[in-house]
């Protein structure tokens, strides 16, 4: 159950829109439990059932008429760089949902392209233009140099031995 509100928040970029989701797919795998469970992979099952809610939302006009703009900040976790999180985090928000979605299962859920594309509905090629797409959008917002991981101290390392007394070229 952890590991699915962890993808509900990183789909909705919100605690209380991910706690509905949650409950939203919850709801929906309990109403066809006989399909979950005849699935080969349930955990697949439920995931895809969580990200088409999540577009399906998306969608509605619900979502379009009542969204909340001022909400109170939020603390995550402990991270390394809090800046560069925040950065990543406001990038991934502002990619269109499908993008968001693509990422998140590749990257968060470790997806191979095919998974994803079933838990998407769509081709594998979708999820590789859409991937590709939001690496980009990505890429162009935060930078080419991004890292989540500390800066290190520069370390001079010495090579034991020259590139051309590797590959036998003089």
């Amino acid at each position: 159950m952890t590991s699915l509100h962890g993808l509900a928040v990183l789909l909705c970029q919100d605690w209380s829109r991910a706690d509905d989701l949650l409950q939203a797919t919850m709801t929906k795998t309990f109403l066809h439990w006989s399909r979950a469970a005849a699935a080969d992979n349930p955990d697949a099952y439920v995931r895809t059932i969580m990200v088409r809610e999540f577009i399906q939302e998306q969608r509605s006009a619900w979502y379009r008429r009542v969204r909340l703009t001022d909400r109170p900040d939020e603390t995550a976790a402990a991270v390394i760089d809090p800046d560069s999180a925040l950065d990543l985090q406001a990038a991934v928000a502002a990619l269109p949902r499908r993008q968001r979605a693509v990422l998140v299962l590749r990257y968060y859920c470790d997806l191979n392209v095919d998974q994803t594309a079933h838990a998407l509905g769509c081709t594998p090629g979708t999820v590789k233009s859409q991937t590709a797409r939001a690496l980009t959008a990505l890429r162009l917002v935060i930078g080419p140099g991004y890292s989540l991981a500390p800066a290190r101290q520069a370390e001079t390392v010495q090579p034991t031995a020259q590139p051309s007394e590797v590959t036998g070229n003089a």
